[in-house]
């Protein structure tokens, strides 16, 4: 059985900025309100062309490239999201086709914020099981455009990214380990976004009641995030063999600092063990835990054959954490095609496929 190998790895954050101060201007808050509540200082917002689908092929280009694959090497794509460009066709469709990842399976995966850690499951039992090779998985988040910018509770905390991992096949023993996926479906009601969907279609009410805006029971929200960050971390390294004070780092999803610190206290772990950045990007919700996996990387936190955990929470309710022994890529060689040379014939290649298709259809059309 072939083990997953975390390969590459990238992200992608727009150029805007809006700072706590920023903020203060249109809300009623400021920036130490927001410090001392949060850690977050600022965040990212995308520019007006810029979507999930856009961001995540950013981000995907990066993880191809630090893997030393092209795009039609992958077998298989799953982007995590929770603001897709469409409820169909897919995000991971759109990236597939940006990219070039003309040979890839492509499809999106809910699970909020602990949606990348279910991807990356997803991946690694599809490559243990010898269903694919090379895998993309993609955290990508435009939460600003679902911002009720009104609500000091919920405006303050989200931003917009993107992040993603190559996962590929090895017979050399490491890569990802054990993993917990969990859910509570009673607790549905404490973070959600609730038109937009078959309970509730789009009508003027859902418009003129902020039903399209995200909703939180912030206190629940917390309550619940506290008791499992250090019971999935636990039970991910007890599935891999190991002790928390065998970990060299801990990923956990960026949304509050408060949150991060009662985990390393429950974990019984120096803070230094923790990876944190969401005072500069604050909750980008799937693409937290890879953008700062990738900053981790930069910042030599994170080395080849180091043992972390990746863990999250999310709406659904979802939690989770994933094991890994860090890897990098697999190839000796660069390949002489950059990844990114695919994106810039994409648009071409997607209008010859529709014109081809046209054709077909009317060629099919005249057999009748």
């Amino acid at each position: 059985m072939p083990y997953a190998h975390i390969t590459g790895w990238g992200m992608y954050v727009p150029q805007k900025i809006l700072t706590n101060d920023e903020l203060a201007k249109i809300v009623d808050t400021n920036d130490q309100w927001i410090r001392e509540r949060t850690g977050i200082r600022e965040r990212r917002i995308a520019a007006d062309n810029q979507s999930t689908a856009v961001l995540g092929a950013e981000a995907a280009i990066q993880a191809l490239r630090v893997a030393k694959i092209a795009p039609t090497d992958l077998d298989l794509i799953i982007c995590s999201t929770s603001s897709p460009e469409h409820t169909f066709p897919a995000t991971a469709c759109l990236i597939q086709d940006a990219i070039g990842a003309t040979r890839a399976g492509a499809f999106d995966l809910s699970a909020a914020c602990s949606g990348f850690i279910f991807g990356l499951q997803m991946a690694a039992q599809t490559i243990r099981a010898g269903g694919a090779k090379n895998a993309l998985v993609i955290g990508a988040e435009t939460l600003s455009r679902f911002v009720d910018w009104k609500d000091r509770n919920t405006c303050i905390l989200f931003g917009d990214g993107a992040g993603a991992f190559v996962l590929q096949a090895s017979e050399k023993p490491g890569g990802v380990q054990g993993a917990v996926l969990r859910s509570d479906g009673s607790g549905s009601d404490l973070l959600s976004l609730p038109a937009g969907g078959s309970r509730h279609p789009a009508s003027e009410l859902t418009v003129h009641t902020g039903m399209h805006f995200i909703h939180m029971d912030g206190k629940e929200v917390f309550r619940f995030a506290t008791r499992v960050m250090a019971q999935a971390t636990t039970e991910a390294a007890q599935k891999s063999g190991w002790k928390t004070e065998d970990l060299n780092l801990v990923i956990p999803h960026q949304a509050n600092l408060r949150i991060i610190e009662a985990a390393a206290r429950g974990l019984k772990l120096p803070p230094e063990k923790f990876m944190v950045n969401l005072e500069r990007y604050g909750n980008t919700s799937t693409a937290s835990i890879p953008i700062a996996a990738v900053e981790a990387v930069q910042q030599g936190k994170l080395r080849p054959g180091d043992k972390v955990v990746l863990v999250g929470f999310g709406a659904g309710l979802t939690w989770g954490a994933l094991a890994a022994e860090w890897s990098g890529p697999l190839s000796v060689e660069r390949k002489r095609i950059d990844p990114e040379w695919y994106t810039w014939f994409a648009p071409a290649r997607s209008l010859l496929r529709r014109a081809l298709r046209l054709v077909e259809g009317w060629l099919f059309g005249r057999k009748q």
